[in-house]
């Protein structure tokens, strides 16, 4: 195994997780030509339509996916929360490193905090999941859909004459821009959805080669959230397009999961500890308690 193709994204911030996975390995294994491929996906050929309105799960990952079990990469480097939660027969995620700030941040055209902002604010949110818990928080904002890169959403504020926009903290981290945020949103005002700020390196099943190299990026405790998070979502029915938060916070050997669903117009949110050994039974009750 003397090249591994790795596979990814072509817009700015995938490039970047990728790169940054890659140098990782390189690191670990000089010896070994880890390259860069760029598969265009669904999600990014259809920037014009709402992600909600093409209602097709895996939009950023599937092509890849593809690619993958083509033989034609040999690992991909996805952001967790664009991955469903079944994956195709023969594919695993082989790791999930150190997870990266999961809030969301609210960057304004004016430097106001969204507190602060008056009745009619018009906020640009690109997902189900946010603009149903700030216009639950927020009820006199005005929600604008917007698509597109961090760049493009950043330039929306002027383009399109916004009060602000509600991105990742995660994405503006790794692009070095993280000064452009305003606040960063408590995590019980803007519950993140499952996975964000992880990324995960897919492998094929039938790969131990694949699966060995990867075994030293693995973050354990990360793996333990977002692998709850993931089952929750599973439980729950739901997808990267479901007004759905759920977020693991691993403590040691305990685990505390918070969600925060939409239900007939309201937010419901609740929170289960326990052990991380036992996430399971932490997801059932906390899927019990949404859906009494």
């Amino acid at each position: 195994m003397n090249k591994i193709r790795v596979g990814s994204r072509g817009s700015r911030l995938a490039l970047a997780q990728t790169d940054a996975v890659i140098s990782a390995l390189r690191s670990l294994y000089p010896d070994i030509d880890f390259e860069r491929q760029i598969v265009k996906t669904e999600g990014d050929r259809l920037q014009h339509i709402p992600v909600e309105r093409i209602g097709d799960k895996g939009i950023f990952v599937k092509d890849i996916e593809q690619a993958l079990m083509d033989g034609h990469i040999d690992m991909a480097v996805h952001s967790m929360k664009d991955v469903p939660s079944q994956l195709p027969d023969g594919l695993m995620i082989g790791a999930m490193p150190w997870r990266e700030d999961p809030r969301d941040a609210f960057i304004s055209s004016d430097g106001r905090t969204i507190e602060q902002l008056g009745c009619r604010a018009r906020i640009g949110i690109g997902s189900a999941r946010r603009s149903a818990q700030l216009k639950n928080c927020f009820p006199g904002i005005d929600i604008v859909a917007i698509r597109g890169n961090i760049d493009t959403r950043i330039n929306k504020i002027n383009e399109a004459g916004l009060d602000g926009i509600v991105l990742a903290v995660a994405g503006l981290k790794r692009l070095g821009v993280s000064d452009v945020i305003t606040q960063i949103l408590p995590v019980d005002v803007c519950t993140p959805a499952a996975g964000q700020g992880a990324l995960g390196i897919e492998i094929r099943k039938s790969d131990e080669k694949a699966a060995d190299l990867l075994m030293p990026l693995n973050h354990a405790p990360t793996r333990a959230a977002v692998d709850a998070e993931r089952m929750f979502m599973a439980m729950m029915g739901g997808d990267c397009n479901t007004p759905i938060g759920v977020y693991g916070e691993v403590d040691g050997v305990d685990i505390l999961l918070r969600a925060a669903v939409e239900k007939d117009g309201c937010i419901m949110r609740h929170s289960v500890k326990g052990e991380v050994a036992q996430y399971q039974n932490v997801v059932s009750k906390l899927v019990a308690l949404l859906e009494e």
